[in-house]
């Protein structure tokens, strides 16, 4: 039975997730192409970015404001986030994924004629927006949550601005999906990958192997590297850091 802080923290990454899926996947089908004042891929990016500046500072000095198990797993491998907190915290940002991407739903088909295509899913080969193949869209996926995880643990460690790691890993978030909605429609989220796929089903379902595979990788190998590149004092000094500045511990 897990204890009342691991529930308290859990219940944070619920709230964090939810609102990242919600918010970023809602922007994508509600308003991206919307006749005439569509938000397009800038506007998605940007709802995406805004998800976790925000969430970041609300709930982030309760569980270190992760919302992404890639994230949780790749501060794991760097030291910086407790084996107790690993499997609760993943349930948890997939359970409010998936419950982001029901109530998303619920809302979306309750306009006239609509129909769900690929509900802001992510995929590759003929799933993925640019038609990019497998090797293309691993790559990027890889890539591009390498550089989100190196963020994230340079900005909330010894020496950085305390306060403000939320701006910083929030743009960052921004960019990714600059640079690759056309790609695979941005992950570097197992569980916001996983909330929209089990609602367009089919092929979506069947690709999300990579959208687990290729983030989780890149993060892990991130966090392993900032073993090194950070020394190992930073790395522990950085959990009190954090707590003051509100981003993961």
């Amino acid at each position: 039975m897990p204890d009342h802080s691991t529930m308290r923290r859990a219940t944070a990454e619920l709230f964090g997730t939810f609102w990242l899926t919600f918010g970023g996947c809602g922007a994508a089908v509600l308003s991206a192409a919307f006749p005439q004042l569509g938000i397009g891929f800038l506007g998605v990016s940007f709802a995406f970015g805004f998800t976790v500046l925000t969430m970041a500072y609300a709930v982030g000095h309760i569980s270190g404001g992760h919302f992404n198990p890639a994230v949780t797993l790749g501060l794991w491998s760097a030291g910086r986030c407790a084996n107790r907190h690993v499997v609760p915290y993943v349930a948890a940002q997939v359970g409010g994924a998936v419950l982001a991407a029901g109530t998303l739903y619920l809302i979306a088909s309750g306009k006239p004629g609509w129909v769900p295509e690929g509900f802001a899913s992510n995929g590759y080969g003929d799933l993925s927006p640019g038609k990019f193949g497998v090797v293309a869209c691993l790559v990027t996926e890889f890539l591009l949550t390498f550089f989100f995880l190196f963020i994230i643990i340079g900005t909330t460690s010894k020496g950085a601005a305390v306060g403000f790691a939320g701006i910083p890993i929030g743009f960052a978030l921004v960019l990714i999906h600059l640079i690759s909605i056309p790609v695979t429609n941005t992950s570097v989220n197992p569980a916001r990958s996983t909330g929209p796929a089990l609602f367009a089903g089919g092929e979506y379902v069947g690709q999300l192997w990579l959208f687990w595979l290729a983030p989780i990788a890149g993060a892990m190998v991130a966090g392993t590297f900032a073993r090194w590149f950070y020394e190992p004092v930073d790395i522990v000094e950085t959990v009190v850091v954090e707590k003051v500045a509100v981003l993961p511990v």
